[in-house]
């Protein structure tokens, strides 16, 4: 689905400046004594702050304000809302384990699906004042970059990186292959016939994919949440992005935990999914 270029437009605009707002809130706590919960069992860590619930509600009162109807799915507070197309999804601070370190590769998230199908995304980076997003209008498929103010002066673009002996490949963390077997070793492989690997980033790495600062990006056990505002920059800046298997992150893809593949180029994406797979 596209959107009228006018309705995407104001959609963008408006859509920043809720991040904007929210992002301010964010720095209040970012590097600042705060309280910080464990959401997971025994054994495991999983952290949430204050910071996560404030600008998770900051966000959801201006979408109820700005598009009154639609569908909203948080991470901290559920679903709201069950009879519209469309529906928004926020991460509020995607990467909070860097939030609580004080590193500055975190970012709020806000998605727009309409009917299953990615149509909208926004990642702000408050502390760095930085902002990624697209949205699939009937004139253009375009990314862009803003550091301050709206505006669409500095279109994304990713590499054209083509060979996976080439490429720059970016995780987070190995942790996040823990719960799925066998799913590291896989990992290992393609980082074994790659340029350069790194770890750390959360949705910014994905952010430096669309911006054609890295090349790939591998990673598991994400939730809608993570990445459906990903999916239409990265898409937008000329990359593709996929499950292990390669199908469309959209629909019942979107569900669960989803294991991710995002590269700069198609080729890249296919060499890179057949190493994931054993091909």
């Amino acid at each position: 689905m596209t959107l009228p270029t006018s309705t995407a437009d104001t959609l963008m605009r408006v859509a920043h400046t809720i991040v904007a707002q929210a992002g301010l809130i964010s720095l209040e706590y970012f590097r600042r004594n705060m309280n910080v919960e464990n959401k997971a069992a025994e054994g495991l860590f999983d952290p949430v702050t204050e910071a996560d619930r404030a600008v998770e509600q900051s966000i959801r009162a201006a979408l109820r304000k700005e598009f009154p109807g639609h569908n909203i799915v948080g991470e901290e507070f559920g679903a709201e809302g069950n009879d519209s197309d469309y529906c928004w999804v926020i991460d509020p601070i995607d990467g909070t384990r860097s939030f609580i370190s004080g590193v500055p590769l975190w970012g709020v998230l806000l998605g727009l699906r309409y009917r299953g199908q990615a149509i909208f995304g926004v990642m702000h980076q408050p502390y760095l004042g930085e902002t990624f997003f697209a949205c699939a209008s009937d004139t253009e498929r375009q990314a862009w970059f803003t550091r301050g103010e709206y505006n669409l002066s500095n279109p994304l673009r990713a590499s054209s990186t083509q060979s996976l002996s080439d490429a720059v490949l970016v995780c987070t963390h190995p942790e996040i292959f823990n719960n799925y077997t066998g799913t590291f070793d896989q990992f290992l492989k393609v980082a074994k016939v790659a340029r350069l690997m790194r770890y750390g980033g959360d949705c910014y790495c994905y952010a430096m994919l669309a911006m054609g600062q890295n090349d790939l990006v591998i990673e598991t056990g994400l939730k809608e949440y993570d990445i459906l505002a990903l999916v239409p920059i990265i898409e937008a800046a000329g990359g593709v992005i996929t499950n292990w298997q390669g199908d469309d992150l959209k629909g019942d893809k979107l569900k669960g935990e989803i294991h991710v593949v995002a590269a700069a180029t198609k080729s890249l994406h296919q060499q890179a999914l057949a190493v994931l797979n054993g091909e």
